[in-house]
């Protein structure tokens, strides 16, 4: 087990992500700026972090079952809510949304590896796994990874638990095959691919119940073998 006790004292069991929190995430779409976030900064704690927090330490002894490498942190896994405005044109200073990103223990959240992803915000839940943006190197390993392993990989992405779930690879695309493939490649079409991900999107309601945990325990285990390879493929 790579939970702490420690982290499920100060962490309540999730009981349901509370109707308060997204209140305060669509008010905060409208009140961007930092006097009225200051001003109710501890709404903020209590119906917004904390019950992410919660989601993370339950969790916990789900990724135990299938994915033990991975880092479930309540407190290294979640996204600050401060934006990174130095290089935006939007000068907005909050992210309107809550998320976290689990990734293998030893590694920084973003875009080092491959990891699992959740997004909660009014109206919207987005969670899923893979690699979003690789950097040319990554590609690289992963096409040459695609290449050398298609029976493995095409398992993968074929295996009908997965297709119904998830459908496809989502992600942007070549419009030729990379230099170094032959055109005729039989794994032509995934080599075009540039990410590599795959992911659910449901409705605000469902995050209210208790089952939201479960829920997402099922979705990321079925990504799970696609988010191992992808992390073979970058060693």
């Amino acid at each position: 087990m790579n939970s702490s006790p420690l982290d499920l004292d100060v962490y309540p069991p999730f009981q349901g992500y509370p109707k308060a929190g997204i209140d305060f995430l669509r008010k905060l779409k409208r009140n961007n700026n930092r006097q009225w976030f200051e001003k109710h900064k501890e709404k903020f704690e209590t119906d917004v972090k904390l019950p992410m927090q919660s989601i993370i330490a339950s969790l916990q002894p789900y990724f135990d079952s299938f994915a033990p490498q991975f880092d479930i942190n309540p407190k290294r896994s979640l996204f600050r809510i401060y934006r990174d405005i130095r290089f935006s044109k939007d000068k907005t200073p909050y992210k309107t949304h809550v998320a976290a990103h689990f990734v293998l223990r030893g590694k920084p959240k973003g875009v080092e590896g491959s990891g699992f992803y959740l997004h909660i915000g009014p109206g919207e839940i987005f969670l899923g796994g893979g690699i979003y943006m690789p950097d040319s190197d990554q590609l690289k390993s992963i096409r040459k990874a695609i290449a050398e392993r298609s029976k493995e990989f095409l398992m993968i992405v074929r295996d009908k638990s997965f297709v119904r779930r998830f459908k496809k690879l989502d992600g942007d695309k070549l419009q030729r095959v990379p230099r170094g493939y032959d055109p005729g490649h039989l794994m032509a079409e995934w080599l075009k691919l540039k990410q590599f991900f795959v992911g659910v999107e449901w409705k605000e309601e469902k995050c209210l119940k208790k089952s939201f945990v479960e829920e997402i325990a099922k979705v990321y285990e079925e990504a799970t073998p696609l988010v191992i390879f992808l992390n073979d493929a970058l060693k």
